[in-house]
């Protein structure tokens, strides 16, 4: 089918880009800052007279716990806000559709690059105003991220209700095996690594040895679909250290202990915001996958091939309309 694009860009008053700028802000504040003020927050009320309501929120965390990994808590008024239409506008996000998704199969969409934010992904599978229901009707669309954020108090509950789900095993099984069909789970597939190699006008994607999404769509028979975000990668300017650096071997270390890499950039306007640029993500034809309880290791890299040739054909088909000229070339590492 030829590609169908979800949403347009409108005309902007002065008012309406500085609303644009502090709806992006606000999710740029959220996910660099949030995390840590509701530990610093819970952690400081236990020494002070309010000290019960912690401590009451502690034992219901506990009680919790296992939530994240069967599906989360998903609130759909807040995929709706009218902040996410601001957030949208600003770069402007737009989702591209190249091939229909049967609402009677399961899928795993592996997301590409991760820039430093995945600005993209989060505005095309995790908010209600880029079209993908639209687009694609009967799938239910869950973006997956690190799973340690989903241990963080309030924090968790926050992305929860925005249907976020943790990267781990038992939350992708459920969402494949415990929730029928129609299921198109997210996964940004290069993760924190994939950060540190987000530089303007490069075009560089981890994938290569990153074979375990393709052994779980094996496991439950969930076709594989390629999806690349033109524009992802020009959105801040990144302070790179060299390989053996001791900055290099600092953000290694911190990523390892941490599980995310410690990113230096710097944004086009306040320091913080993105550029403008525009963002299309594009998703690109399942490939059919079977489904073999024990897939071995020559049927793994057999579709992970596969994988990687409809990443690169999806890239090469669509660059030039999105803003890439003919010459620019894909870094599979």
């Amino acid at each position: 089918m030829s590609p169908q694009v979800v949403n347009m860009s409108t005309p902007k008053t002065r008012n309406k880009d500085f609303i644009e700028a502090l709806s992006v802000l606000q999710w740029v504040l959220t996910f660099l800052f949030l995390g840590v003020t509701c530990i610093i927050l819970m952690v400081g009320l236990m020494f002070t007279p309010l000290w019960l309501l912690p401590t009451l929120y502690f034992i219901w965390l506990v009680i919790d716990w296992q939530t994240p990994e069967k599906g989360g808590r998903r609130n759909p008024s807040v995929r709706r806000w009218k902040v996410w239409e601001h957030y949208r506008n600003y770069f402007p996000i737009k989702l591209v559709k190249t091939a229909e998704l049967n609402p009677n199969k399961n899928y795993i969409l592996g997301c590409h690059p991760h820039g430093i934010m995945s600005i993209g992904a989060f505005g095309c599978f995790n908010i209600e105003c880029c079209g993908f229901s639209e687009a694609f009707p009967g799938m239910y669309v869950s973006l997956a991220i690190l799973a340690g954020l989903f241990k963080i108090p309030l924090f968790r509950d926050y992305i929860m209700a925005a249907g976020l789900c943790p990267v781990s095993k038992a939350s992708l099984g459920h969402l494949l095996s415990k929730s029928g069909t129609g299921n198109a789970v997210v996964i940004v597939i290069g993760g924190a690594a994939e950060s540190l190699a987000s530089h303007p006008g490069v075009q560089t994607v981890l994938v290569k040895q990153r074979k375990g999404f393709v052994r779980l769509a094996l496991e439950y028979g969930a076709d594989l679909v390629p999806v690349y975000s033109f524009g992802e990668t020009e959105l801040f300017q990144q302070v790179t250290f060299a390989e053996g650096s001791l900055g290099r071997r600092f953000q290694d270390l911190f990523k390892k202990i941490m599980g995310f890499a410690p990113c230096l950039f710097i944004g086009e306007r306040w320091a913080l915001l993105p550029s403008r640029t525009p963002i299309t993500t594009v998703v690109g034809s399942p490939i059919p996958v079977p489904q073999r309880i024990t897939p071995t290791e020559e049927e793994v890299d057999y579709y992970h091939k596969l994988y990687m040739d409809a990443l690169s054909s999806l890239f090469h088909e669509h660059k030039v309309s999105c803003g890439l000229s003919e010459s620019h070339k894909l870094c599979l590492i």
